[in-house]
């Protein structure tokens, strides 16, 4: 089937309410489980909802994947996340989804189109051209041995690194090889080591019994069924952010779309000031008001696409650590902080381990002049400066706790509007 008209809208949304489903679609309107009582079952809804959580090595407050579990669930056993991925029946594989992400088994295959596309264009095919058989030796040393990690393998086939490149990678050949069987879907990640490390194994044993039973989609239907799951995960979206949850092309997220309207899964909407059509998901929730209170990572799914961040919450978010430090703004590691239906604030904090301080490096509050449709009362009010600076040191108390740092400190050079009033707050 194909679809060449957009589908007329049905209703219109004012972008208060468009906001107040974003965030509840990404249960950060929920009220958070008490500190300690969060279990596997916790993690599981918050995966279904949310539909990925994007991967990073940076590590200046936690790991990109954790911290928008902390954002949901609040304080809680980092460990679950690591049994979710690292042991069976896994919850939670590894691929190129939303860049590196984690993934429901189910969702790993829907993207077995993705890996076979990587097979035609094979990424390292220059690199393994010179060295014909490594590509079957490292498959069947994994075969043999996995789960194994790339230190170890470049070890036992006696690969040595080289210089490392402007991105700071030294691959070896072994290396290149794991890469190329990991995007084509032979091998995938069983685990991560604590240095981070992916420990690769044959993916017939990562993934669990039951989703290998499955018949895998074919490409439209994986895609439809992707978009769904963005569209879930989103309230409310365009095209262009339909397509970006799971880097799609605009064209399959357009045709998607229009498929799921006509299952009736999503619904044409106008959204205020939007110059582009939009889509509701027909389990999306329209909350009057929202006490949504939380630290957002740049990796988090609700700041994901950049255009969208600025339409619906007036905040035009980079992340500090791809530019220059005479160019920064807001810090290095800033955190969109979000107060109800709105982010009100960015704060730079970073996890100094060794002393055992979260720093507080800059604070900034967000200009509320800028935030489109907003409404001055009622529901969808800006929160008082006040109001913002008690909930943010809150917030950043109880992320040193959960990090498991004694104090959260302002450092002597930091620099921001809020400073005053929230070291006072955090006495």
């Amino acid at each position: 089937m194909t679809t060449t008209t957009e589908p007329t809208p049905t209703r219109s949304l004012t972008l208060g309410q468009a906001r107040r489903a974003a965030v509840a679609a990404q249960g950060l309107d929920r009220p958070r489980p008490a500190p300690g009582t969060v279990t596997m079952a916790h993690l599981q809804r918050l995966i279904d909802r949310v539909g990925l959580l994007q991967i990073d090595s940076v590590n200046v407050v936690a790991r990109a994947h954790l911290l928008p579990v902390f954002s949901r669930l609040g304080p809680y056993d980092v460990a679950l996340l690591d049994r979710a991925s690292g042991r069976a029946p896994r919850r939670l594989v590894e691929f190129w989804a939303h860049e590196a992400s984690y993934v429901p088994p189910r969702t790993y295959q829907l993207l077995r189109w993705r890996m076979a596309a990587y097979r035609v264009r094979n990424h390292w095919g220059r690199e393994l051209s010179h060295h014909p058989g490594l590509v079957e030796a490292v498959r069947d040393h994994v075969a043999e041995h996995g789960p194994i990690t790339a230190g170890r393998l470049h070890t036992v086939l006696g690969h040595e690194r080289g210089a490392k490149d402007n991105w700071g990678w030294n691959w070896t050949p072994a290396k290149h090889a794991l890469e190329h069987l990991f995007e084509v879907g032979e091998i995938a990640a069983a685990h991560r080591t604590p240095q981070f490390e992916r420990a690769y194994d044959l993916t017939e044993r990562v993934l669990p019994p039951a989703v290998l039973a499955e018949p895998v989609p074919g490409r439209a239907d994986a895609v439809r069924e992707l978009v769904a799951i963005g569209a879930r995960a989103h309230g409310v979206a365009s095209i262009r952010c339909l397509a970006d949850y799971f880097r799609l092309g605009t064209a399959d997220a357009r045709q998607a779309a229009a498929e799921l309207v006509e299952e009736g899964v999503l619904e044409p909407v106008r959204v205020s000031g939007w110059q582009r059509p939009a889509y509701l998901h027909t389990a999306a929730r329209l909350p009057w008001r929202t006490s949504a209170r939380a630290l957002l990572a740049p990796f988090d799914p609700l700041v994901f696409e950049r255009r969208r961040l600025l339409e619906l919450f007036g905040m035009h978010y980079r992340i500090g650590i791809y530019t220059p430090a005479a160019d920064r703004t807001h810090g290095y590691y800033a955190l969109p902080f979000l107060l109800g239906e709105h982010l009100v604030a960015r704060v730079d904090v970073k996890a100094d381990r060794a002393a055992g301080l979260l720093r507080v490096r800059a604070a900034l509050a967000e200009d509320a002049g800028a935030v489109p449709g907003l409404v001055r009362a009622g529901g969808g009010a800006w929160p008082a400066r006040g109001v913002v600076v008690e909930n943010l040191a809150a917030e950043l108390a109880d992320l040193g706790a959960w990090l498991g740092l004694g104090a959260v400190v302002i450092d002597p050079d930091a620099h921001g509007d809020l400073l005053p009033e929230l070291g006072r707050q955090l006495g």
